[in-house]
């Protein structure tokens, strides 16, 4: 049964804040646009829903086609919905974020996109439509859940050493955590194992790898434990 509505409907994309790490700063990704409006500007991967398309689906196909991406950790942020965000008409976007490791992505442009790069969070260019508050919103978001969550892992290789645990923490949150507490705390929890492996290739002293054990975790919080840094 077909129906008729005499309302008029805004078009509604998906748009992807992309985090990920390494050892010098928390990073975006970005893609150029390669069509109007904003051709040539730095903006948030993304785009139109397709009918009978969920929005999720709607992120990691645009996050596919526009810069490569697949099988990401993918959070939905917030929606967006102010009538002049975008210049062409009413569009109200559903924003997500997504956790990587960069080690593990290779990133390249296609479809409408010209280029596809990782920029620092403290060094974002101009960015199309309302994309510097999504990114915004979504840096907030970041810094408040991954205190209570241990989404943190996500943009850690499966082994690493303790600092490199830390140097994630001090990165999202921007500031120096007291080495000493942040070790008692973290391998306090029990969410950690620690395996008989340790660093290979470093110039410094190598260090102990640790493991996280989500199956472990995700049996302590359905019993009510609490994840906090």
């Amino acid at each position: 049964m077909s129906y008729s509505y005499k309302y008029a409907r805004p078009a509604v994309t998906a748009d992807c804040v992309v985090f990920g790490l390494d050892e010098e700063d928390l990073k975006v990704l970005l893609i150029q646009r390669g069509i109007n409006p904003f051709k040539g500007q730095w903006a948030l991967p993304g785009g139109f829903a397709r009918v009978g398309e969920a929005l999720e689906e709607t992120a990691r196909r645009e996050l596919e086609e526009e810069t490569g991406l697949t099988e990401v950790f993918l959070e939905q942020l917030y929606t967006f919905s102010d009538p002049k965000r975008d210049p062409r008409e009413h569009v109200v976007t559903v924003a997500y974020y997504a956790l990587v490791k960069l080690s593990d992505h290779k990133v390249h442009a296609a479809t409408d996109a010209r280029n596809a790069a990782w920029f620092g969070v403290e060094d974002i260019p101009p960015l199309a439509f309302d994309h510097d508050l999504i990114l915004k919103t979504a840096h907030e978001r970041l810094r408040g859940k991954i205190r209570y969550q241990p989404i943190g892992f996500e943009l850690l290789p499966q082994r690493f050493p303790l600092r490199m645990l830390q140097a994630v923490y001090e990165k999202i949150l921007d500031r120096s955590l007291d080495k000493r507490n942040f070790r008692k705390k973290i391998l306090g929890m029990g969410v950690l194992d620690e395996l008989e492996e340790i660093e290979t290739d470093v110039s410094h002293r190598a260090a102990r790898l640790y493991r996280f054990n989500k199956k472990k975790y995700d049996r302590m919080a359905k019993r009510g434990f609490n994840f906090e840094i």
